[in-house]
This record gives C-alpha cells, structure tokens and sequence, in this order.
C-alpha cells in the first residue's frame, strides 16, 4: 500500500501460530514499534517495555482480529538514544499493508525447504501461483547454518518477497538450523509457539501440526560437540502429541475443519543407512498416533533433497506412514531450485513439483480417504 520504510529490511512477514499471527519485521537501526489492527494495537514488549535493542521486531496478533480486518500498519519510533530519563525517540512512522486471510477453495500453498542460504532461486520457485498463493510453507534450512545471525534474514527475505506481507507463512526448523553458535537465538528471529519449535496452527478449513525433529544423528555424535539434547526434544514432543490427542476439544476434529497436514523437515517415517538411523520407537510411535487419532491427509516434508511422493507403503514409509508423504524440495547445484505447488480441496491435492525456471517435473492427485 506505500513503500517500505528503510528502517524495514523487509516486508513485515505474518507467520502462523495456533490461533494467532505473529507479524515479525526485521530492522535496520533501533527502534520501538507496535501494529495496529483494528482499533487496537499489539507491541513488541518485554514485561510492558517496548523492545528496541533487536535486529528484528514480533507482534502477537489474534487470527480473528486481523483476518476480520484484513489490513495492519506497523508503527514505529526511531530510537538514537535510549537513556535512562527523557529518552527523545523519532516520530511515528507507519507502514500500511493488505492482508488475505485463508478463505479460498481451493487452498494454493507453495512449499520450500533447504534453500541453504540461496534467496532469489526459492523466491522465483515460490511464485508459481501468482497472487493466488494462499499460504507459504518454509520447511526448514532455510539458512545453511545458524553460525551468523545475519543468515536468518535468508528466512525473511523469502518469505517477504512470496508474500509481500500480505498472506500467512508456515515456518519448521530444520536441522541445519541447529547448527552453529547463534542456534540457541533462532527462536528470537523466527516464529515459535512460546520458544516451542512445534505446534498446531488453524488456517480457515485447514489444520496443521507442525513437528520438529531435531538432528538427524545421536546426540553423542562427534559433529555435533556435545551442544544438543534432541532425544530430549522428542521425548517432550511426544508428550505434546499425546496431549492433543487427549484434549477433550480435539483441535483437529473441530468444526469447520477439511483438510488435515503434518509439516516436518525430516521425513521420520523413513528409516535411512547409519548413522541417521535414530529413534527408530520414537517416530514408529508418533506415525501411530498420527494415523490413529489425528489422521492427516498429507505429510509435508524435506531434508533428502528430492522431490517424491511416498503413498503409504511406499519408498519413504518404514514405520507406518499415517497418509502419504511428500517431498517437495531439491535444490540443484549451479541449477534451478525445485519446490512444491500444492493445491488442496477436501477431498484431494493436485502436488506438482515446479522450479525455479518454470518447469514441472509432476503433476498428480493424491486422493484422501472418506
């Protein structure tokens, strides 16, 4: 609606978590700032302190509020100095933006996983549909590694220039992400549900649970230098699982809700050589619950850098896939970069795999079961 401000280094992204939006805005200097929505406004504080010192800002936004309006501004203040008394703060500045709520049928989602720090190939990928995109899916190693902080923008930078600000962005972490000395700060700059790396969201008619696996190799492994606990990570994973499950408003099931996925990076139901082979009872056990009781249509995954559709029983399925599983991601060396085109009704998905040049390498409908 008018041209980004320079204090922006993008678009403002509205990612999405439960039942909220979490607009984040990188910045290029200090600044306080806050989102009107409505007649209300949501600040990015810490305890009632609007935060400045950050390279990057996160306004909580309620999913009824802002899809009922369909418009934010973001509002902000510069900041030369922050001093203890009469601290004198730029005026307000404003950036207006649209917004499009998922309310279409079919529901267009486009799917990116393992850019490793590539941003103009994904990007060219990514805008398949044209303005009919509904929703974006970033899926983990978006960045390389987590060994600078300005890596992370690579996330943003993507998910501003698909989506302009204007509709909802799903982000997993991958396992690359875990790895380097600014992995312990990805959840400052990324979306998570209270530093949680896993989570429902609930999009119009879609559902969507979003899992993390973590590593991909024992914690003990000597790449990794003593520096993570992921067994544990899925150990409380399985706990949160099972406690969806148990919940007596079974978000999944809840009225008004077609369709039903799983975003992951690691495909788990896949059992590759040593010594990847881990937590063999572990992702048998979580395949179970999710075919039992939550029974998703379609697994979303990537990290083997391949673009395949793996129907139950098929080539990724070890361990009991709950529904077919597809991975929609090959970023080619000195190449185009391959991603997936998802268009979802009830009852079906069309999947093509589309990359960076235009091309489609697969156009097939996957048929959910009654």
């Amino acid at each position: 609606m008018n041209s980004i401000p320079d204090a922006f280094l993008t678009k403002p992204i509205v990612y999405a978590i439960r039942d909220s939006y979490q607009i984040m805005v990188p910045v290029t200097c200090e600044c306080v700032m806050w989102v009107r929505v409505g007649e209300r406004n949501y600040y990015d504080d810490s305890g009632g302190i609007l935060r400045s010192d950050t390279t990057i800002h996160r306004m909580i936004v309620p999913m009824s509020e802002l899809d009922r309006e369909r418009q934010y501004t973001v509002c902000f203040r510069r900041m030369p100095e922050r001093k203890p008394y009469f601290t004198e703060p730029g005026e307000v500045e404003c950036y207006t933006s649209a917004f499009r709520p998922v309310t279409s049928s079919p529901i267009r989602i486009y799917h990116i996983a393992d850019a490793h720090n590539q941003v103009e190939k994904p990007v060219a990928a990514g805008k398949f549909f044209g303005n009919q995109l509904d929703l974006l899916i970033l899926n983990g190693d978006i960045p390389n590694h987590s060994g600078k902080i300005e890596y992370f923008t690579s996330i943003h930078q993507i998910a501003s220039q698909i989506t302009g600000g204007e509709i909802p962005v799903v982000f997993s972490r991958g396992n690359h992400d875990m790895r380097g000395v600014c992995a312990e700060k990805l959840a400052d700059h990324t979306p998570t549900d209270n530093r949680r790396t896993y989570y429902s969201f609930r999009l119009g008619r879609l559902w969507g649970l979003v899992l993390d696996c973590g590593e991909d190799k024992p914690d003990e492994n000597p790449e990794y230098g003593h520096t993570i606990c992921c067994e544990d990570l899925r150990r409380r994973e399985t706990e949160y699982i099972e406690s969806i499950i148990a919940s007596s408003e079974k978000e999944y099931a809840a009225e008004g809700v077609e369709n039903r996925i799983v975003i992951v990076h690691i495909p788990f139901t896949y059992t590759p050589k040593p010594p990847f082979d881990i937590e063999i009872d572990t992702y048998t056990h979580w395949a179970k619950l999710l075919r039992e009781h939550i029974k998703p249509q379609l697994m979303i995954c990537g990290h083997i850098h391949k673009c395949v559709i793996s129907p139950t029983g098929g080539p990724l399925d070890n361990k009991g896939q709950p529904c077919t599983l597809v991975c929609a991601s090959r970023p080619v060396k000195d190449g185009p970069f391959w991603g997936g085109a998802f268009t979802l009704y009830p009852d079906r998905c069309n999947v093509k795999f589309t990359n960076s040049e235009g091309e489609i390498s697969e156009d097939s409908d996957i048929i959910f079961e009654p």
